[in-house]
C-alpha cells in the first residue's frame, strides 16, 4: 500500500510504501489520468507533444537523481528501480519523462550522481542521461536534438 505524507523536506508531501519491493518489481499501474497539450509543473509528459495530469499517487513521486522508482510511461507503469525498503520514499529521475520542465529547481538530493539543476533532459548530457532508464520519447528528442545541423555546421554560402 502507498502512503501520501507531509514531507520534512522542501516538497510539500512524499510518496511512501508499506511494503519492500525487489528491483523490477510492479509498484503501480498509472490510471485514470487525462491528457493534454499543455505542460504544467503538475503535468507528466508521455510523448513528444502530450502530457497527462490528474495523477493520483504518481503526482507526489518526487524527483531524485539516485531514485527507487522507473516511471514508464509506454507501459504506464512505475517499477522498482532498485530494492526499495518498507517505508522508503518513491522517486524516479524527472529528466527521464521530461525535455523542459516547466518549473525547473535546484535538486537537493545528494547523491553522487545528482545533476545538481533540474530542467529537463534537454539540459543535459547524453553521459548524465545514460545512467537512467529514460522513456523512448526522450530517447528520440535527443536523437533529434543530436542530429539537427546547428547555425555553425550550416554548409556556408559562397
Amino acid at each position: 500500500m502507498l502512503h501520501t505524507l507531509k514531507a520534512d523536506g522542501p516538497y510539500g508531501a512524499k510518496l511512501t510504501t508499506d511494503q519492500a519491493f525487489a528491483e523490477g518489481d510492479l509498484i503501480l499501474r498509472i490510471e485514470g489520468y487525462r491528457v493534454t497539450k499543455v505542460p504544467t509543473y503538475q503535468t507528466i509528459q508521455i510523448s513528444r507533444q502530450e502530457h497527462i495530469e490528474e495523477l493520483g499517487h504518481l503526482a507526489f513521486i518526487n524527483h531524485s537523481c539516485w531514485p527507487t522508482a522507473i516511471v514508464d510511461v509506454t507501459a504506464m507503469t512505475v517499477t522498482a528501480a532498485r530494492e526499495v525498503g518498507v517505508g522508503e520514499e518513491l522517486t524516479y529521475f524527472y529528466p527521464s519523462t521530461e525535455w523542459q520542465l516547466e518549473r525547473p529547481f535546484v535538486c537537493l538530493c545528494g547523491s553522487w550522481l545528482c545533476i545538481r539543476l533540474v530542467a529537463g533532459a534537454r539540459h543535459l548530457s547524453v553521459d548524465a542521461l545514460s545512467r537512467h532508464f529514460i522513456n523512448e520519447h526522450i530517447r528520440e528528442l535527443i536523437h533529434q536534438s543530436l542530429t539537427r545541423p546547428t547555425p555553425s555546421m550550416a554548409p556556408l554560402r559562397t
